[in-house]
């Protein structure tokens, strides 16, 4: 093709290349986010709107229901300090397990809310709640139980505990 019919790249169609491409990737990786939300809803089940204890049936009625147990059993704590903590541990997701560190190695991965391993779940479980330790409140309970006698309360737990 001769010079003077040949199609040059200016910097700015390189820079809007560069710029379409991020876009796609920013929206690729969404896009399971995205999903993961509906596909929650298209399984069919449905969970309570409430808990037993007629607390909403979601972070903040789970937190509000431990606080609840907490206060009977003289264990502190605050929402702040439990919502924090859940948000770095598990992304408020009650079913997460960690399959990677070093209690997962020994066979003890830890699991819920508050990642507690086994051991120390049933160790610091607290009485009236599931012994189940994915149940959200029995979670978040035995955690604040066990922060409570470590380290005062969950409230001064900043990292991995």
């Amino acid at each position: 093709m001769p010079a003077a019919v040949q199609h040059r790249r200016t910097r700015n169609s390189r820079l809007v290349r560069a710029l379409a491409a991020a876009g796609t990737g920013v929206a690729v990786l969404a896009l399971p986010l995205i999903g993961a939300t509906g596909a929650s809803a298209a399984t069919g089940t449905s969970t309570p709107a409430t808990t037993t204890a007629g607390y909403p049936n979601n972070l903040d009625g789970w937190i509000r229901e431990s606080l609840a147990i907490m206060a009977e059993k003289h264990i502190p704590g605050t929402y702040n300090g439990i919502y924090r903590n859940i948000i770095r541990e598990s992304s408020g997701n009650p079913t997460a397990i960690n399959l990677w560190d070093s209690n997962a190695a020994k066979g003890i991965p830890s699991k819920g809310l508050l990642q507690v391993i086994d051991p120390t779940f049933n160790a610091y479980h607290v009485a009236g709640t599931s012994f189940n330790i994915y149940d959200p409140v029995a979670n978040i309970t035995a955690a604040c139980n066990y922060a409570a006698s470590r380290y005062g309360s969950i409230d001064n737990v900043f990292g991995a505990y």
